[in-house]
């Protein structure tokens, strides 16, 4: 079955309203989607919630922006029951968090002479979760800048000029937000954080004795020898398997939304829940 379980809307940092990410997932043939915003529900509020959207399945989800040994890491979670509370109320902090380092961002960018830089951002963002890609956006909108590549390599990425240092949940915080609201922690786009496969192992030991689950073996457009060694951590560490496009806009150079995973036989599926006969 074709499946998508990583993907972005306007509620975040991606291109589409919720509605129109759900159409083209649609269009796509996508049985089973999962919209991952970062540290936000706000397209789940906007749709109507999760379950049935014509012939797809919509999973509950979301990215949560963590950090582990000084080190910032992605976690998704799945099909949480958010009326809990614990992970609304661990956005709220998180949101607290964005807000600040939009902030400094735009200070820093004025003080390079790019004058007006917040309110660009926070315009692109709309209703949405304020973050980095908005910032690029608006350098190659006003023409600071000729890429939203050249934007974070230039200005925004961790090391760049205009970075700032943000204090984010820990990695154990955040796996129990979604875990208290009965969910699975899954370890986002793992072969994106340069890691030498020791610190990759550990990080993957405190993910495990954290609660977390699962594994995304298939995330965008990785190294053609990642998903291989990530199928091997998923042995090793008796991880499910995860997969998603990572889908922002629908640009011919980026990921379209939808894949169809063919896992080793051996390998539990994380989508299997949700997919009544899979395997």
């Amino acid at each position: 079955m074709k499946l998508d379980l990583h993907t972005h809307s306007a509620a975040s940092d991606g291109v589409l309203p919720p509605g129109a990410l759900l159409a083209r997932a649609l269009e796509a043939g996508v049985e089973l989607l999962s919209i991952t915003d970062h540290d936000t529900l706000a397209a789940y509020d906007a749709i109507g919630g999760a379950g049935a959207h014509g012939d797809l399945r919509l999973v509950p989800g979301i990215e949560l922006t963590a950090q582990w040994r000084g080190q910032v890491v992605h976690v998704l979670g799945y099909g949480f029951d958010a009326t809990r509370g614990a992970l609304r109320a661990g956005i709220a902090d998180q949101h607290a968090r964005r807000a600040a380092r939009a902030q400094a961002i735009g200070d820093r960018l004025a003080r390079k002479g790019i004058a007006g830089a917040y309110e660009g951002a926070l315009a692109l963002a709309g209703d949405g979760c304020i973050g980095r890609p908005h910032f690029a956006r608006h350098l190659v909108a006003v023409g600071a800048v000729r890429s939203v590549d050249e934007a974070f390599t230039s200005y925004l990425s961790d090391r760049a000029t205009a970075a700032a240092a943000t204090r984010w949940a820990d990695l154990d915080e955040a796996i129990a937000w979604i875990v208290a609201d009965g969910g699975q922690a899954v370890l986002a786009h793992p072969a994106k954080y340069g890691c030498t496969h020791t610190r990759l192992r550990e990080l993957l030991a405190d993910f495990v004795a954290a609660g977390g689950t699962g594994l995304e073996v298939l995330c965008g457009r990785q190294p053609p020898d990642a998903f291989a060694m990530l199928t091997a951590l998923c042995r090793r560490f008796g991880l499910e398997a995860s997969a998603g496009s990572d889908f922002h806009a629908p640009e011919s150079w980026r990921a379209a939304p939808g894949l169809v995973p063919d896992l080793p036989d051996d390998i539990p599926a994380l989508w299997a829940r949700w997919v009544a006969g899979y395997g």
